[in-house]
């Protein structure tokens, strides 16, 4: 794009860092040439060298650190070029944005590299290939869900699920009315963490399937009351028990498992667990979590843990592999 500068020297110093931040990075420097060169055809200004100097040391003199070994080259960027990958990827994986949303924020993330970081960044920016909800209402449900938590204020809303026809319908006509606390992440989609006013515990709903989200001039259940916000809502405690986002109460879990999970279990749990009994080759610990989600859990690393406690818990599990078993064993 071209600009009508005309005579304003003023800006010629922001020309100056906006084609240093597009045009050079740490493979990549301009000579004073360059520069004249870029402002001519990108901004329709003249200037001479000696003003290219003094607008650099301008920069410079606000803080913004320019390379001049080698020609010039910005060393000042809000996110380096790891930071803006992993961003952009995180966007791209993430279930909770549709593709129209991820495409935006994956371009907004693009620019803040210089244009050699867009070209190597090609293979990841297909957005279209990655799945995505059809809930183009999201980014407009997140700012409502924020501003009632702000404010402290109830909401409503319409729960959806897919059906065989592939789009979002409404579970039941009438709509959910609920205590907002909280927005989290968990595997690739937003949650809202909250509660109803009949129930003590907490909810948990997935943020792509709420839509016509509106907020009620009634304030939010005092958090005291709620089951598991008795002293505030310890969020790495809470994620670490809902595992798959449950809802429902957390029960002591004793399981067994070799050394060489620990790993496995830290991507999991964190650290909130405890090793209740080790030995060479296996130990025994104990996780405080959702019953119902150490149960689907224990079935996806089945080949690794034994479930000695609860006894509910283990009878539901044989329950589950035995009904597994008859599905596959004809």
């Amino acid at each position: 794009m071209q600009y009508n500068a005309g005579g304003n020297k003023k800006m010629y110093n922001m020309y100056i860092l906006e084609i240093l931040r597009e045009y050079t990075d740490d493979e990549h420097s301009l000579t004073q040439q360059e520069i004249l060169k870029l402002l001519r055809e990108n901004y329709g200004v003249e200037c001479d060298r000696r003003s290219v100097k003094s607008n650099i040391e301008y920069l410079e003199g606000l803080g913004i650190e320019i390379d001049e070994e080698d020609g010039y080259r910005l060393l000042t960027r809000d996110f380096d070029d790891a930071e803006l990958r992993m961003l952009i990827e995180s966007v791209l994986f993430s279930k909770t944005l549709s593709s129209t949303e991820a495409k935006r924020l994956v371009n907004k993330l693009s620019g803040l590299g210089s244009r050699y970081f867009t070209s190597r960044i090609g293979h990841i920016r297909s957005v279209s290939q990655f799945h995505h909800t059809d809930n183009k209402q999201v980014m407009i449900t997140i700012d409502v869900l924020d501003e009632a938590i702000e404010k402290k204020k109830k909401i409503e809303f319409i729960y959806n699920s897919y059906g065989i026809d592939y789009k979002l319908h409404p579970r039941r006509p009438e709509p959910f009315k609920m205590n907002p606390y909280a927005i989290v992440a968990s595997n690739g989609v937003f949650y809202l963490i909250g509660n109803y006013d009949k129930y003590e515990n907490l909810a948990h709903y997935r943020i792509d399937k709420m839509t016509g989200v509106r907020i009620l001039d009634e304030p939010v259940k005092d958090p005291k009351l709620v089951k598991g916000m008795e002293h505030g809502l310890n969020l790495p405690r809470h994620m670490a028990e809902h595992v798959y986002m449950f809802s429902g109460e957390s029960v002591d879990v004793i399981l067994r498992t070799s050394v060489k999970s620990m790993d496995m279990l830290i991507d999991w749990f964190g650290k909130e667990f405890q090793i209740v009994e080790k030995g060479e080759e296996e130990i025994k610990v104990r996780i405080h979590c959702n019953e119902q989600a150490m149960e689907y859990w224990a079935l996806q690393y089945g080949k690794y843990v034994e479930v000695l406690e609860p006894e509910t818990l283990r009878l539901k599990l044989r329950d589950d592999i035995k009904k597994m078993y008859e599905k596959y064993s004809s």
